[in-house]
């Protein structure tokens, strides 16, 4: 019996996934283990390793086309199975069983992986009677009836967004299922009926205002005077993410200017004490500090300082963190990605600078992992070496603060009723206001300022 593959979820927020690469083409006889295809993820290129050894045949997934995780996009024969019409048949009435989340084997594009499960097809006479996979047998979405148990959850929610009735959906999956493709037909047809409103209960907040939809947008613009370029799967998940942070957390803003010249000091004094090692290019120093790895260390060392600003929202409780890990924005093309540099308060400049160089190389080239990206109490995004000089920047969930740095410049202080200049550099904390309240980021914001315009601290 041929091995199906799939496209395997590789990322928490993965719904879709484009293959970017195919490896083997149709017909070529691959190896258990051999790379077979390559996913292009909202953060890295991830490598798919073949289930089974045998010959690839019935090649659907195609390149650079969104593809619902779990969907059938190859399958392999084994070198002495037939491949015909009767095979084919046979395939056709199997229902494939979905692995569980995390079973799936995947990894980055420069080290090797372990080969994923092999998901061959299991007769329906072998299984027991259960409803399909992740569906409750007594009850389906608020609104929608039984039938909603025959559709994947990818096409609930795209039923369920764009209001139409499960019910009124013919199903083209497997026993009858409702996939994607029979909900973006229905919508691209307008064959189906709209969901009934859910009725109000009193006192309830009145729905969201719904965005402007594809089509509203277009029609104020006259045809032809625009392109269009579908989004990426890093567009997508980039515009996801802000519309959940700025709709669910609310932000709360504070601003301080910090004078720079003690620091630009050091550093300079830091970067001509390095000490040079031999690299393939030349001579080079060990390190080079920027601004920028000073004020990751000096946001660490102040989360240390008022422990109770380095925390993360739940509904249940405060998560109360026992290190400063800060993410820090990189700019790569097509979008962004916050590599974290981990127990930042712990480590030296030095260690915090090139930690950053490597992080930031591998993202541009999305080669992170994802334990690289994920997770960390803060964040920091500086953008002032395009001479911003101040912003606000939105929370990355689970963080409740990120700090928005712009440029350093040369500007008029008084001092003891004098005027003089100095260089000052304008930062705004954003905060949960949750778990951050305005005074205790106030407090967080003062320890980083003081770290800053007292840099000595900073090397303790």
């Amino acid at each position: 019996m041929p091995t199906e593959v799939i496209l395997p979820k590789v990322d928490m927020d993965m719904a879709t996934g484009q293959i970017s690469r195919w490896f083997a083409e149709e017909g070529a006889h691959v190896k258990k283990g051999d790379v077979l295809f390559e996913i292009e993820t909202d953060k890295a290129a991830m490598e798919i390793d073949a289930p089974a050894s045998g010959v690839l045949r019935d090649v659907s997934g195609k390149e650079g086309v969104d593809i619902a995780v779990g969907a059938a996009v190859a399958w392999i024969y084994a070198d002495d199975e037939a491949y015909g019409a009767d095979v084919a048949a046979t395939k056709q009435d199997k229902a494939p069983i979905s692995p569980p989340v995390g079973e799936m084997s995947a990894k980055p594009t420069e080290g090797r992986a372990v080969p994923p499960a092999s998901h061959a097809v299991t007769p329906p006479s072998a299984l027991p009677s259960l409803p399909p996979l992740g569906i409750s047998p007594t009850r389906g979405e608020i609104g929608e009836s039984p039938s909603a148990g025959r559709a994947t959850p990818l096409a609930r929610r795209l039923a369920r967004e764009a209001g139409l009735a499960l019910a009124s959906i013919a199903g083209t999956g497997p026993h009858g299922r409702v996939v994607k493709a029979d909900v973006d037909a229905a919508i691209a047809g307008g064959g189906a009926a709209q969901a009934a409103p859910a009725a109000k209960a009193p006192g309830a907040p009145a729905p969201a205002v719904k965005a402007m939809s594809d089509e509203q947008v277009l029609k104020l613009f006259e045809q032809g005077s625009h392109d269009l370029v579908p989004h990426d799967n890093m567009r997508k998940t980039i515009a996801r993410r802000l519309v959940e942070a700025k709709t669910t957390i609310p932000h709360f803003y504070l601003t301080l200017d910090c004078e720079l010249d003690a620091l630009l000091a050091l550093r300079t004094q830091i970067n001509a004490a390095a000490p040079v090692k031999k690299t393939d290019k030349g001579d080079a120093p060990a390190y080079k500090l920027s601004v920028n790895d000073m004020v990751i260390k000096a946001m660490a060392m102040a989360l240390k300082a008022v422990p109770d600003a380095n925390a993360s929202w739940t509904e249940s409780a405060m998560v109360k963190h026992k290190h400063a890990d800060v993410g820090v924005a990189v700019s790569i093309p097509g979008g962004l990605i916050t590599p974290i540099i981990r127990h930042a308060d712990e480590k030296t400049l030095s260690t915090i600078s090139n930690e950053m160089k490597d992080l930031a190389s591998r993202a541009r080239s999305r080669k992170l992992k994802p334990e690289e990206y994920q997770g960390g109490t803060t964040a920091v995004s500086n953008l002032g070496m395009f001479g911003i000089k101040d912003f606000a920047a939105v929370i990355n969930p689970p963080h409740a603060t990120i700090l928005a740095v712009g440029a350093g410049e040369e500007r008029a202080v008084v001092k003891n009723g004098e005027i003089r200049i100095a260089t000052v550099m304008s930062v705004t904390l954003s905060t949960d206001h949750r778990a951050v309240d305005g005074a205790l980021g106030a407090e967080l914001l003062v320890a980083f300022k003081n770290l800053l315009e007292n840099p000595m601290g900073l090397l303790v």
